[in-house]
């Protein structure tokens, strides 16, 4: 039913556009053939609409990975800095979580860890909707900031690091086998803001796959029965994620595909201080508004991102993409 929906919403959308460019196009006739600037203007601005939305469905067609289309778990992790770099880490969560929000998809809070002054140490989302994964997997790396410390009394310029992991949620379609006897499983009780929000029992869940050293955590129910059962899915899902990439590098490594990016590096610098801009290290790709950025304006990141894996080029393999 989810590919019969996508496919339609895809059908529908190209007869959509090829109407909505005849009319366009006809109103701009009429309106040179009476001279009215007015509908020639609307009219224009409607095409320049149209070429937009052409644009994100051209990028949409190079999610074909075999996971593209799943939900997605996105992770954010502090770096070593203490508060700056758990104040960061908050300030990454809050930016994925706008754009997950005005691209329509539901966001759950799986885990979170509070930082000790300002922050988090760590914090895990579901990502719900269509394409999700796709997108989001464009976003995992190290990400920098530079900026004035609003934690330092001398006004210094601190530089702080935070991570960003992703990887699909797998369904039933997808069979995972998992011997039990790797699996380590820790309790404890979870961490919250206080007062009757405190659980008072150990309903939190942490799965430790030994072989791989993989960790997830879930402390989203109060029930742990619940919370062992996502964290499980977290489990089988990360480990899918890393068949993937393997899988990945296997295939870029026979096709000699180069790329400036490895798995676990700094990908992405937002420098707030002396300057303002942020600078996408694998693409060239730069915003000169932080502020956009850390409200969720991710697109033309991402965009760039895919065409780079998809064409081996850089920005300029999309039109207008800065």
């Amino acid at each position: 039913m989810q590919e019969r929906t996508a496919l339609e919403d895809q059908l529908t959308a190209i007869g959509r556009i090829e109407r909505e460019l005849d009319d366009h196009l006809m109103l701009i006739e009429l309106g040179e053939a009476e001279k009215d600037q007015k509908v020639i203007a609307e009219a224009e601005d409607a095409l320049r609409k149209i070429k937009a939305e052409l644009g994100r469905r051209e990028m949409e067609a190079l999610l074909s990975g075999e996971a593209d289309g799943f939900d997605s778990y996105l992770e954010v992790h502090a770096g070593a800095g203490g508060t700056e770099s758990q104040d960061w880490a908050g300030m990454l969560f809050r930016m994925y979580h706008r754009w997950a929000e005005q691209h329509g998809y539901k966001v759950a809070l799986l885990e979170e860890q509070p930082g000790e002054t300002a922050g988090l140490k760590s914090a895990t989302i579901q990502v719900t909707g269509r394409n999700a994964y796709g997108w989001l997997k464009t976003e995992a790396g190290v990400h920098r900031l530079v900026r004035i410390s609003p934690f330092d009394s001398n006004a210094r310029r601190h530089t702080s690091f935070a991570s960003v992991a992703v990887f699909p949620v797998v369904d039933d379609r997808i069979k995972i086998e998992i011997n039990e006897a790797d699996v380590r499983t820790d309790t404890m009780r979870s961490q919250g803001a206080g007062g009757q929000h405190v659980n008072k029992t150990e309903s939190a869940v942490r799965l430790t796959h030994i072989p791989t050293g993989v960790a997830v955590m879930c402390q989203a129910e109060r029930s742990q029965h619940k919370n062992r059962a996502t964290a499980w899915n977290m489990l089988r899902a990360r480990l899918y994620d890393i068949e993937l990439k393997r899988r990945e590098a296997k295939a870029a490594a026979e096709n000699a595909l180069k790329t400036d990016i490895g798995w676990g590096h700094q990908i992405r610098s937002y420098v707030l201080q002396p300057y303002q801009m942020v600078k996408d290290l694998r693409t060239g790709v730069t915003s000169p508004t932080p502020s956009d950025v850390l409200d969720g304006d991710l697109d033309r990141f991402m965009e760039a991102t895919l065409a780079q894996k998809a064409f081996g080029g850089g920005p300029e393999t999309i039109e207008d993409v800065e």
